[in-house]
């Protein structure tokens, strides 16, 4: 069961209106739908509240008053999270009083932050849960003439991104006028000025989001100020372009080795200069290479078969007190 509270924005763009994985509840307010939510939550094994839910620190305190076995919480920024935590002790999505009582945090940042959560706020297990990829939608395609282009970037406009953006995708564009650029994502001010050879698209469905990476000579990584600070916090674009044969280039931070091999899966530019040269002196079999190095890298440790396995196994701990049964070993291997 999925609750989702129905805001504008995602109610214009719904990518999964109807999932045939799970019974979506959608809901305008939140005192309506939670007699609801506290049945499901009295009969569920497993209780989730994500970071930035609407109405995120309500229902952790019904999940937390709830029979669930295993209460858990999932943070897709966590170093943001972290921050407030330090700075006021809460967010408007969980408050640090509410951590001890769950059974794991989830992360989709790992390292050192991991520690600080268990050390300083008193989580009891704080494990790392990457994004992933589904590997049947995020796959090589042709190359299609629509999104054809020497380099691409996707993602929500961010005022602490866009610097990057311009340092290495719009100085790239203004040093090759006659290649073709894409951006895609929302949210972008009108003061953003666009060289003439961007194409921006404000939404691409992610139907299309395999088909622009496979068309793409480069595509851009750029990650947000905080997640570069805390490092180990790779995004899910990151992966899917992997995992569709994409030469990616990135920002650096602290643990990227960790999940690509600098030169050899990925490329880490410092300079616009340096992708200008990489696009007039890299042929398309050094590039394709660099790409098939780092799908194959995706591929052995990133689909979201793998994340499923990871999250039971968790939740597996959680309910054995900190092992593993063997049978449930076993079938988690």
């Amino acid at each position: 069961m999925f609750f989702e509270k129905d805001v504008e924005w995602y109610a214009s763009n719904r990518d999964l209106p109807e999932p045939a994985f799970c019974d979506l509840k959608l809901y305008t307010r939140w005192a309506d739908v939670l007699p609801l939510v506290r049945r499901e939550l009295d009969s569920a094994d497993v209780a989730m509240v994500g970071s930035y839910f609407p109405d995120g620190i309500a229902a952790m305190e019904a999940m937390l008053d709830s029979k669930t076995a295993v209460r858990t919480f999932y943070d897709i920024d966590t170093p943001i999270t972290v921050a407030s935590l330090r700075q006021s002790g809460a967010t408007d999505y969980v408050r640090a009083e509410q951590l001890p009582a769950l059974d794991v945090y989830f992360s989709f940042t790992g390292g050192p932050i991991l520690s600080e959560l268990e050390n300083r706020f008193g989580v009891r297990r704080a494990a790392p849960l990457y994004c992933s990829f589904d590997p049947e939608r995020y796959r090589t395609y042709p190359r299609s003439l629509r999104f054809q282009c020497a380099m691409s970037y996707m993602g929500t406009y961010a005022p602490d991104r866009q610097p990057k953006l311009e340092q290495f995708l719009f100085e790239a564009a203004s040093l090759l006028p006659e290649e073709r650029f894409i951006v895609a994502g929302p949210q972008y001010p009108e003061i953003v000025r666009w060289p003439h050879n961007i194409r921006h698209i404000v939404h691409l469905n992610p139907r299309w989001h395999p088909h622009l990476y496979s068309s793409s000579r480069l595509t851009l990584n750029v990650t947000r100020r905080d997640m570069v600070i805390a490092g180990y916090s790779p995004s899910v674009r990151l992966f899917e372009a992997a995992a569709c044969g994409a030469a990616i280039v990135s920002d650096n931070w602290p643990g990227l080795d960790s999940f690509f091999d600098p030169g050899r899966e990925i490329l880490l530019p410092v300079s616009a200069e340096e992708i200008v040269g990489y696009l007039r002196n890299l042929v398309e079999s050094e590039l394709r290479a660099i790409g098939e190095a780092a799908q194959s890298r995706v591929m052995s440790a990133h689909t979201s078969q793998q994340r499923a396995a990871e999250f039971e196994r968790e939740v597996e701990l959680a309910l054995h007190g900190g092992r593993l049964t063997l049978a449930n070993s076993e079938a988690l291997s």
